[in-house]
């Protein structure tokens, strides 16, 4: 069954969203990125996903207070950003963590994902963001000339356990998923993906519950959340319900 996961952006302290990425497009939502996370959670989310937009971009994860909180507010949680050490990895584990997001150190160092995966069997997913079909990195801020389809096969052949998979054309446009995109890495490996980037509406996750037989079990919604298009429980139900 199809899981709805609200999205937690934090840059500065503060619950944001970016448009395509970009940090000169920001729009805050919250100065308490914890108490929207427990409020997600109030409302019926199973795991918040957290993003850690400077350390993305710095290479160090930066929300080490924030994710105590939570974990101190028993909301589960997902972690990416910056993370570059198994040392790092480890703690964010021990911090609470239920699974942990590799992106730029999955591209750059594919032994880093393999053993932290041999390590945290079924904690380490592959973050996977592309910018047209190309891996982009360092807080999408390098993009590569990987192709994201290649690249999702060598990190479930390193072991990740999912792939979250945002396409960055699409993120914060509130036009829609990239349903091609998803479903080209969908079909080419066969561990779960986690669709993120572009909902808009009710009609965009009906759309991708098509995708649940090729294993895309999960959704992250993040500004049609905060915009109040549609609400969490009622993006729930569109994920369970009949299409």
């Amino acid at each position: 069954m199809m899981r709805i996961v609200p999205a937690v952006d934090i840059r500065g302290g503060r619950c944001v969203n970016l448009v395509q990425g970009d940090y000169d497009r920001e729009t805050v939502f919250s100065n308490d990125p914890v108490a929207q996370a427990r409020q997600w959670q109030a409302q019926g989310a199973e795991l918040v996903h957290i993003v850690d937009l400077d350390g993305a971009k710095n290479g160090q994860v930066c929300v080490h207070e924030q994710l105590s909180a939570l974990a101190d507010a028993n909301v589960s949680f997902e972690i990416g950003g910056g993370i570059r050490t198994v040392c790092e990895l480890q703690e964010i584990i021990e911090l609470g963590a239920s699974r942990v997001i590799l992106g730029t150190a999955a591209h750059r160092d594919p032994n880093f994902l393999h053993d932290a995966a041999t390590r945290f069997p079924g904690r380490v997913v592959a973050g996977i963001d592309a910018k047209a079909g190309k891996v982009a990195l360092d807080g999408w801020l390098d993009v590569t000339e990987t192709d994201a389809v290649e690249f999702a096969r060598r990190v479930e052949e390193a072991g990740a356990a999912r792939i979250i998979y945002t396409d960055i054309l699409s993120d914060g446009m509130m036009k829609g998923p990239n349903l091609r995109a998803i479903l080209a890495v969908a079909k080419a490996v066969h561990i779960p993906v986690t669709a993120s980037g572009g909902i808009s509406s009710l009609e965009d996750i009906h759309r991708l519950r098509a995708f649940e037989i090729e294993g895309v079990d999960e959704v992250i919604v993040g500004r049609a959340l905060y915009l109040r298009t549609f609400t969490l429980a009622e993006a729930i139900q569109a994920a369970q319900g009949p299409t």
